[in-house]
């Protein structure tokens, strides 16, 4: 028994050191300005991968191909990364200005652009957290890629198997398969990958596009194209960092333009005086919750919000989304599109435009239009883009040589998050927020306590939250001494710490805002790193989300409107 507890605990200092050397190496390469994945300068990179084994990663490690994990990156990169050789990641310098068309990934939002058949440009302007998740995908992408080449090659020569003529036989002419066409395929191309037919199929229906349904077969091509021209020709793939990119990060200019644009706002409409309460959060929750009993009363049944929550998240309800927005704009909804960089829309929601009486929120609300409390609710931050955005938010704004403090009462920080013990559509209540890798925790009052949760029909769970460096780089080992451990953590996401070492700065040490303002922060689980099959990469929440988004988001208004 002893034996396995210091194997287990081994094993988790091994993982802690690989999430060390991967962040190391990755800020190194940075500060270089370029370097070649599969080469010398990316050979730490890898190997710290490899050692970690993230479980959204899955067999990452093994000879087979793994297809959750490439799914999840290819969700999260350009279409068209897999045909490029050469990476560049950017700042904003004005290519959305150009003849380029911006591609934005279904899964994360970011222009890219294609510039010619060999070059795809990433731009980034969330920080490093963003760079870090960018880097770690293409090294996973990468990986794989030389899988498929190890599985192709003949003797490590240039020819290659049968197999793999069909599949660059029927890609290169772009043929349109019939179904029978497209099994055969499948077989093919489940020999490549090492894995089953039904595996293969799946994997193909999931990555079809309606105008492109064959592009399944078109990613491993082109993969495995490049690794084969890599190993034969030592043609490398190569990611640079522009100069400007490398010059900006870290230097809040996005931010800092993000949050003007808010206050100045507040000022044209005269609120920045007024009670102001933060949160961070998705950007329907909160106006559903307070519009759509009013614009939507006969949809009510039984007195059933999340019903009514749940018929908004359908997909086939635009008409009644449409209705919710429109009201909403015409009584005291703001709605601030990005265009700093950021990519963090806002809603500005002045609260005295609204009739309250016609929802759940109208007791001991006052009646002094100048008390009646003003939210902002910024859209999700981004790692480390937490901070950038918090800090600069809560700083006063700088007008005609004077300086006008935001009246902050609250700030409310509802997420997604992994969970360490429970299941997806879970409530996690933290009490403090430890930041991986450091010795930094950020303990706290939270003003949302599991009792208030406890008619929910929810399953609720207390304790540390630990904020990650990456929720890509996680694996079981590192997660079990966490859960395990007298840490007691019992969820992991990846901006707490960011948005509470901002409120602290500003409340305790700046003097931006009260030392009294509230912070309340509940999450919802999206997986459970722990349990084979439920992590990010096995597909989405759906409608489990909807429950546990809107009862949180309604214990936070009750907060707010008492």
């Amino acid at each position: 028994m002893e034996n396995s507890k210091i194997k287990g605990r081994t094993r988790a200092q091994e993982s802690s050191s690989a999430i060390e050397r991967l962040y190391i190496s990755m800020r190194h390469l940075f500060s270089r300005g370029f370097y070649k994945p599969m080469g010398v300068s990316g050979d730490a990179l890898r190997q710290a991968l490899l050692l970690l084994r993230p479980e959204i990663y899955g067999s990452i490690a093994e000879e087979k191909v793994e297809l959750n994990g490439l799914v999840y990156v290819i969700e999260r990169l350009p279409n068209g990364i897999d045909e490029c050789r050469f990476i560049n990641l950017t700042s904003e310098e004005g290519y959305s200005n150009s003849h380029f068309t911006p591609i934005i990934p279904p899964k994360r939002k970011r222009n890219c652009f294609r510039i010619d058949k060999d070059q795809m440009n990433i731009e980034v302007t969330r920080g490093r957290s963003e760079i870090y998740d960018i880097l770690t995908h293409l090294t996973f992408l990468f990986i794989e890629s030389h899988k498929i080449a190890d599985r192709v090659l003949i003797n490590l020569e240039t020819d290659t198997i049968r197999e793999w003529k069909k599949l660059e036989e029927n890609v290169l002419h772009n043929r349109k398969l019939s179904k029978d066409e497209r099994d055969i395929m499948l077989a093919h191309v489940a020999s490549i990958l090492g894995r089953t037919f039904q595996e293969t199929q799946k994997v193909h229906g999931t990555l079809s596009e309606k105008n492109n349904p064959d592009r399944f077969f078109q990613i491993i091509y082109w993969l495995g194209h490049i690794a084969i021209q890599e190993r034969t020709t030592n043609l490398k793939r190569t990611i640079t960092f522009s100069p400007v990119l490398r010059e900006r990060i870290g230097h809040h200019i996005y931010g800092e333009i993000w949050a003007n644009n808010i206050k100045k706002v507040l000022v044209e409409s005269n609120l920045i005086h007024r009670p102001i309460h933060i949160i961070s959060a998705n950007l329907h929750s909160v106006m559903n919750s307070i519009y759509a009993p009013i614009v939507l009363a006969n949809h009510i049944k039984n007195g059933d919000l999340i019903g009514l929550f749940e018929l908004l998240s359908n997909d086939e309800n635009d008409d009644l989304r449409k209705q919710v927005i429109t009201y909403a704009s015409e009584n005291g909804l703001t709605y601030i599109k990005d265009t700093s960089g950021t990519i963090i829309n806002v809603q500005v929601i002045d609260t005295d435009k609204i009739d309250l009486s016609k929802t759940i929120y109208s007791e001991n609300v006052s009646e002094i239009a100048e008390e009646k409390p003003v939210l902002i609710v910024m859209d999700y931050a981004f790692g480390e883009q937490a901070f950038e955005t918090m800090d600069e938010l809560l700083k006063p704004y700088k007008e005609n040589g004077g300086k006008l403090h935001l009246n902050v009462e609250s700030i409310s920080i509802m997420g997604k998050a992994g969970i360490l013990e429970g299941g997806k559509g879970d409530i996690m209540i933290p009490s403090a927020h430890v930041f991986e890798g450091t010795a930094d925790n950020y303990p706290f009052k939270n003003q949302l306590k599991v009792k208030m949760f406890k008619d929910c029909g929810l399953a609720v769970y207390s304790g540390a939250m630990i904020t990650v460096l990456g929720t890509s780089l996680q694996n079981k080992d590192i997660l079990k001494y966490f859960n395990g451990s007298t840490w007691k953590v019992t969820g992991l996401e990846m901006e707490g710490a960011h948005y509470q070492k901002a409120i602290q700065a500003a409340s305790k040490i700046r003097g931006n805002i009260s030392k009294k303002v509230k912070v309340m922060y509940a999450y919802y689980a999206s997986d459970n790193p722990l349990e084979t099959g439920s992590t990010l990469a096995s597909g989405g929440l759906g409608t489990t989300g909807v429950k546990p988004t809107y009862v949180i988001t309604q214990k936070i208004l009750e907060q707010i409107f008492k």
